[in-house]
Protein backbone atom coordinates (compact mmCIF):
# COMPACT_ATOMS: atom_id res chain seq x y z
CA UNK A 1 0.00 0.00 0.00
CA UNK A 2 1.57 3.69 -0.93
CA UNK A 3 0.48 6.65 1.12
CA UNK A 4 1.66 10.53 1.21
CA UNK A 5 3.31 11.55 3.98
CA UNK A 6 4.76 14.63 5.44
CA UNK A 7 7.51 15.52 7.80
CA UNK A 8 9.90 18.30 8.94
CA UNK A 9 13.55 18.79 8.52
CA UNK A 10 15.50 20.46 11.10
CA UNK A 11 14.42 23.87 9.84
CA UNK A 12 10.73 23.19 10.17
CA UNK A 13 10.33 23.14 6.10
CA UNK A 14 7.86 20.58 5.23
CA UNK A 15 9.29 17.29 3.29
CA UNK A 16 6.59 15.27 1.26
CA UNK A 17 7.24 11.46 0.52
CA UNK A 18 5.60 8.48 -0.14
CA UNK A 19 5.11 5.61 2.18
CA UNK A 20 4.99 1.84 0.84
CA UNK A 21 3.55 0.04 3.78
CA UNK A 22 4.28 -4.23 3.94
CA UNK A 23 1.01 -6.35 4.01
CA UNK A 24 3.35 -8.34 5.98
CA UNK A 25 5.75 -6.57 7.88
CA UNK A 26 9.32 -8.37 8.56
CA UNK A 27 10.96 -5.41 10.88
CA UNK A 28 13.31 -3.84 7.90
CA UNK A 29 12.80 -0.66 6.76
CA UNK A 30 14.63 1.29 3.63
CA UNK A 31 14.75 4.92 3.10
CA UNK A 32 15.28 6.44 -1.04
CA UNK A 33 16.58 9.96 -1.92
CA UNK A 34 16.70 11.13 -5.46
CA UNK A 35 18.86 12.49 -7.85
CA UNK A 36 20.12 15.87 -8.51
CA UNK A 37 16.74 17.97 -9.18
CA UNK A 38 14.98 15.24 -9.38
CA UNK A 39 12.32 13.51 -7.38
CA UNK A 40 10.72 10.98 -5.30
CA UNK A 41 8.74 10.31 -8.54
CA UNK A 42 11.89 8.90 -10.46
CA UNK A 43 10.98 5.46 -11.94
CA UNK A 44 13.19 3.21 -11.03
CA UNK A 45 12.50 4.81 -7.44
CA UNK A 46 8.94 3.76 -7.28
CA UNK A 47 10.04 0.85 -9.01
CA UNK A 48 12.25 -0.64 -6.42
CA UNK A 49 10.53 0.64 -3.43
CA UNK A 50 7.02 -1.37 -4.52
CA UNK A 51 9.10 -3.88 -4.85
CA UNK A 52 11.08 -3.62 -1.20
CA UNK A 53 7.20 -3.27 0.22
CA UNK A 54 6.00 -6.38 -1.23
CA UNK A 55 9.04 -8.16 0.66
CA UNK A 56 8.46 -7.19 3.48
CA UNK A 57 10.28 -3.76 3.99
CA UNK A 58 8.61 -0.24 4.89
CA UNK A 59 10.11 1.51 2.27
CA UNK A 60 10.23 5.69 1.89
CA UNK A 61 10.78 7.74 -0.96
CA UNK A 62 10.93 11.41 -0.11
CA UNK A 63 11.21 14.82 -1.65
CA UNK A 64 14.94 16.53 -0.32
CA UNK A 65 13.84 20.35 0.25
CA UNK A 66 13.47 22.96 -2.78
CA UNK A 67 12.97 19.29 -5.00
CA UNK A 68 9.51 17.73 -5.65
CA UNK A 69 6.78 18.67 -3.91
CA UNK A 70 8.95 19.44 -0.33
CA UNK A 71 9.08 22.90 0.68
CA UNK A 72 12.56 25.27 0.73
CA UNK A 73 14.69 26.98 -1.79
CA UNK A 74 16.32 25.02 -3.47
CA UNK A 75 19.10 27.62 -3.64
CA UNK A 76 19.93 26.70 0.06
CA UNK A 77 20.68 23.08 -1.02
CA UNK A 78 23.84 21.62 0.18
CA UNK A 79 24.97 17.97 1.26
CA UNK A 80 24.59 18.42 5.06
CA UNK A 81 21.26 19.88 4.33
CA UNK A 82 20.46 16.77 2.89
CA UNK A 83 22.52 14.04 5.10
CA UNK A 84 20.29 15.81 8.04
CA UNK A 85 17.04 15.11 5.37
CA UNK A 86 18.01 11.76 5.48
CA UNK A 87 18.42 11.00 8.87
CA UNK A 88 14.87 12.56 9.57
CA UNK A 89 13.25 10.60 7.31
CA UNK A 90 14.79 7.83 9.28
CA UNK A 91 12.95 8.95 12.36
CA UNK A 92 9.86 8.39 10.38
CA UNK A 93 10.30 5.06 9.30
CA UNK A 94 11.26 4.17 12.95
CA UNK A 95 8.28 5.77 14.14
CA UNK A 96 6.29 3.15 11.43
CA UNK A 97 7.49 0.27 13.18
CA UNK A 98 11.17 -0.19 10.98
CA UNK A 99 13.70 -1.75 13.98
CA UNK A 100 16.33 -2.34 10.65
CA UNK A 101 17.24 0.67 8.43
CA UNK A 102 18.72 0.73 4.95
CA UNK A 103 19.44 3.67 3.17
CA UNK A 104 19.46 3.76 -1.14
CA UNK A 105 20.04 6.64 -3.59
CA UNK A 106 19.98 7.10 -7.21
CA UNK A 107 23.04 9.44 -8.35
CA UNK A 108 23.03 12.42 -5.89
CA UNK A 109 20.79 10.87 -3.60
CA UNK A 110 23.74 7.86 -3.43
CA UNK A 111 26.11 9.78 -2.56
CA UNK A 112 23.99 11.27 0.42
CA UNK A 113 23.29 7.78 1.23
CA UNK A 114 26.68 7.02 1.83
CA UNK A 115 27.38 10.35 3.66
CA UNK A 116 24.68 9.42 5.64
CA UNK A 117 25.39 6.00 6.36
CA UNK A 118 29.19 7.15 7.53
CA UNK A 119 27.40 8.71 10.45
CA UNK A 120 24.18 7.07 11.66
CA UNK A 121 25.06 3.73 13.01
CA UNK A 122 21.47 3.01 12.87
CA UNK A 123 22.14 2.56 8.73
CA UNK A 124 22.45 -1.72 8.56
CA UNK A 125 23.05 -1.42 4.59
CA UNK A 126 23.24 0.99 1.52
CA UNK A 127 22.77 0.85 -1.85
CA UNK A 128 24.06 3.38 -4.59
CA UNK A 129 22.71 3.59 -8.13
CA UNK A 130 24.75 5.51 -10.65
CA UNK A 131 25.83 7.13 -7.95
CA UNK A 132 29.26 9.74 -8.61
CA UNK A 133 31.21 8.16 -6.18
CA UNK A 134 35.15 9.50 -7.13
CA UNK A 135 34.24 12.56 -5.30
CA UNK A 136 31.91 15.73 -4.80
CA UNK A 137 33.61 18.38 -7.41
CA UNK A 138 29.64 19.48 -8.74
CA UNK A 139 31.30 22.61 -10.99
CA UNK A 140 31.64 19.98 -13.84
CA UNK A 141 27.99 20.23 -14.55
CA UNK A 142 28.76 23.77 -15.09
CA UNK A 143 30.50 25.89 -18.61
CA UNK A 144 33.50 28.58 -17.93
CA UNK A 145 30.41 31.42 -18.13
CA UNK A 146 29.27 29.68 -15.15
CA UNK A 147 32.29 29.07 -13.85
CA UNK A 148 33.22 32.72 -13.82
CA UNK A 149 29.56 33.88 -12.98
CA UNK A 150 30.12 31.65 -9.94
CA UNK A 151 33.61 33.81 -8.55
CA UNK A 152 32.45 37.14 -9.65
CA UNK A 153 29.26 37.09 -8.05
CA UNK A 154 28.80 33.87 -5.65
CA UNK A 155 26.06 32.60 -7.06
CA UNK A 156 25.45 30.58 -10.35
CA UNK A 157 22.17 30.14 -12.84
CA UNK A 158 21.07 27.44 -14.56
CA UNK A 159 18.27 24.98 -15.99
CA UNK A 160 17.89 21.55 -15.33
CA UNK A 161 14.52 19.52 -15.97
CA UNK A 162 12.63 22.66 -17.27
CA UNK A 163 13.26 24.89 -13.81
CA UNK A 164 15.21 27.60 -13.38
CA UNK A 165 17.24 27.41 -10.39
CA UNK A 166 20.23 28.79 -8.89
CA UNK A 167 23.09 27.65 -6.54
CA UNK A 168 25.53 29.56 -4.12
CA UNK A 169 29.04 29.14 -2.96
CA UNK A 170 27.66 27.67 0.35
CA UNK A 171 26.86 24.55 -1.49
CA UNK A 172 30.85 24.41 -2.93
CA UNK A 173 32.12 25.29 0.31
CA UNK A 174 30.07 22.36 1.89
CA UNK A 175 30.33 20.15 -0.32
CA UNK A 176 34.56 20.61 0.23
CA UNK A 177 34.25 19.29 4.12
CA UNK A 178 33.38 16.18 2.74
CA UNK A 179 36.00 12.90 1.25
CA UNK A 180 33.79 11.09 -0.33
CA UNK A 181 36.71 8.72 -1.34
CA UNK A 182 37.89 8.15 2.63
CA UNK A 183 34.16 7.79 3.51
CA UNK A 184 33.65 4.52 1.39
CA UNK A 185 37.06 3.46 2.39
CA UNK A 186 35.89 3.48 5.67
CA UNK A 187 32.40 2.23 5.86
CA UNK A 188 31.27 -0.55 7.64
CA UNK A 189 28.20 -1.65 6.42
CA UNK A 190 27.80 -3.57 3.46
CA UNK A 191 27.63 -1.44 -0.01
CA UNK A 192 25.67 -2.28 -2.97
CA UNK A 193 26.91 -0.55 -5.90
CA UNK A 194 25.01 -0.45 -8.77
CA UNK A 195 25.83 1.12 -12.39
CA UNK A 196 25.08 0.54 -16.22
CA UNK A 197 27.78 0.75 -18.33
CA UNK A 198 26.17 2.91 -20.89
CA UNK A 199 25.92 5.45 -17.91
CA UNK A 200 26.26 8.86 -19.98
CA UNK A 201 26.56 11.10 -16.75
CA UNK A 202 28.43 9.12 -14.21
CA UNK A 203 31.12 7.00 -15.52
CA UNK A 204 31.04 3.01 -14.99
CA UNK A 205 34.29 3.85 -13.15
CA UNK A 206 33.17 5.69 -10.74
CA UNK A 207 31.47 1.85 -9.55
CA UNK A 208 34.34 -0.02 -9.57
CA UNK A 209 36.42 3.00 -8.04
CA UNK A 210 34.12 1.94 -4.55
CA UNK A 211 34.83 -1.61 -4.95
CA UNK A 212 38.71 -0.72 -5.21
CA UNK A 213 38.58 1.27 -2.02
CA UNK A 214 36.27 -0.90 -0.04
CA UNK A 215 36.33 -4.79 -1.85
CA UNK A 216 35.74 -6.32 1.94
CA UNK A 217 31.71 -4.21 2.21
CA UNK A 218 31.75 -3.83 -1.89
CA UNK A 219 29.06 -5.48 -3.82
CA UNK A 220 29.40 -4.61 -7.61
CA UNK A 221 26.64 -4.77 -9.60
CA UNK A 222 27.10 -3.32 -13.59
CA UNK A 223 24.17 -3.32 -15.81
CA UNK A 224 25.09 -3.75 -19.26
CA UNK A 225 23.77 -1.12 -22.18
CA UNK A 226 21.87 0.46 -18.79
CA UNK A 227 21.97 4.42 -18.90
CA UNK A 228 21.79 6.66 -16.38
CA UNK A 229 18.11 7.25 -15.59
CA UNK A 230 17.98 3.50 -16.13
CA UNK A 231 14.72 4.10 -18.74
CA UNK A 232 14.78 0.93 -20.15
CA UNK A 233 12.07 -1.04 -18.35
CA UNK A 234 13.94 -4.78 -18.65
CA UNK A 235 16.71 -2.94 -17.02
CA UNK A 236 14.65 -1.67 -13.83
CA UNK A 237 12.70 -5.18 -13.08
CA UNK A 238 16.23 -6.86 -13.11
CA UNK A 239 17.88 -3.63 -10.86
CA UNK A 240 14.58 -4.06 -8.61
CA UNK A 241 15.20 -7.71 -8.25
CA UNK A 242 18.67 -7.45 -7.51
CA UNK A 243 18.52 -4.75 -5.08
CA UNK A 244 15.29 -6.59 -2.73
CA UNK A 245 17.38 -9.55 -2.69
CA UNK A 246 20.78 -7.52 -1.55
CA UNK A 247 18.81 -5.99 1.30
CA UNK A 248 16.66 -8.80 2.31
CA UNK A 249 20.18 -10.93 2.67
CA UNK A 250 21.74 -8.26 4.74
CA UNK A 251 18.37 -7.93 6.89
CA UNK A 252 18.30 -11.76 7.37
CA UNK A 253 21.87 -11.47 8.23
CA UNK A 254 21.66 -8.82 10.87
CA UNK A 255 18.64 -11.03 12.76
Amino acid sequence: MEQPVHFYNHQEEKLAGTLHLPDEPKGGGVVFGHCFTCSRHTRIIRHVCSDLAEAGFIALRFDFSGNGQSQGDFAASTYSKQIAEFQKSMDLITEKGAEWIGLAGHSMGAVIAILTAAEMNRVKAVCALAGRLSGLNATHFFNKRQLKELQDTGRVFFTSRGRPLQLSTTFFADAEEYNLSETIKTLQVPLMVVHGDHDEIVPVEDAYLAQEWNPINTKLAIIPDADHMFSNPEHRLKISKLIVKWFEEQHHGYT
